[in-house]
């Protein structure tokens, strides 16, 4: 699938502020970027450094009054979908150090909480089945409902109020897997089918040696996934985060299909 992505934001800022963005489409196996332009607006330097996990870049830019950058790319994706259900989960001591630092516990995804939960749910279950009935799950028992949640929403908010938005979603999938001892990171990204059109966020887990992708909105398939990032949650993986106050003036995101 080929994709048309394009993200703008405005915002204002208190003063002068130092803000890390990270907006842009990252190049790697199954995903071919084309025709990126990312445009910083004015800025007082621009610097570049290597996102989480070396997927996807993030660009420090220290602005004055206002933010005013855009990114826009075509990207190729060539990821096939594979049978989820079918994929076996790797044993815990075989598992390899890129993988192991998501087992772990993060600010968002408290997945020691969800261990009792995982396994009376879950625990008949084991690698890609189990990830499979989680998602389901939540698709399931949870309402799509925006403004629902905040910054600090956490996993076990979600879960309790059974309502969120994708980042939401994508962090009791997270948790849940992590519980179940699958190593699972949050995916910032874009998607053509997202409603309303903004970032998306979905989870990765490991299994059979490899990552993949779960929308536990079901709004994206892993073949029309454009990644931006990778990380433990949602704080590794912000389009946005500023060292100085800043408030909202407008944020477009679009995906099109080509």
């Amino acid at each position: 699938m080929r994709l048309h992505v394009s993200a703008n934001l405005e915002y204002g800022i208190e003063d002068a502020a130092d803000m890390l963005v990270q907006i842009e489409t990252a190049s790697l196996p199954g995903q071919t970027v084309t025709n990126a332009r990312f445009d910083p607006g004015e800025t007082a330097h621009i610097h570049r450094i290597a996102a989480e996990d070396g997927i996807g870049t993030r660009v420090w830019l220290h602005c004055t009054e206002k933010l005013v950058c855009s990114f826009e790319a075509e990207v190729l994706i060539d990821r096939p979908v594979k049978d989820l259900a079918s994929l076996q989960q790797d044993k815990v001591f075989q598992l390899p150090h890129e993988a192991v630092r998501y087992l772990m516990s993060s600010r968002f995804c408290p997945s020691e909480e969800f261990h009792s939960f995982a396994a009376s749910e879950f625990g008949h279950l084991s690698g890609g089945a189990a990830v499979a009935e989680m998602s389901n799950w939540i698709q399931k028992n949870f309402i799509y409902t925006p403004g629902s949640s905040g910054p600090g929403t956490t996993a076990v908010d979600t879960f309790v109020k059974r309502r969120g938005i994708c980042r939401d979603y994508a962090h009791v999938m997270v948790a849940l897997a992590r519980a179940a001892a699958i190593p699972a990171r949050m995916v910032s990204c874009y998607g053509p089918n997202v409603t309303p059109p903004d970032f998306h966020a979905v989870a990765q887990v490991w299994l059979e040696g490899g990552w993949h992708l779960v929308d536990a909105t079901g709004m994206a398939t892993p073949d029309e996934i454009a990644i931006i990032g990778v990380g433990r949650d949602a704080a590794d993986i912000a389009f946005l985060t500023s060292y100085g106050w800043v408030d909202l003036i407008n944020q477009k995101v679009e995906v099109k299909t080509l």
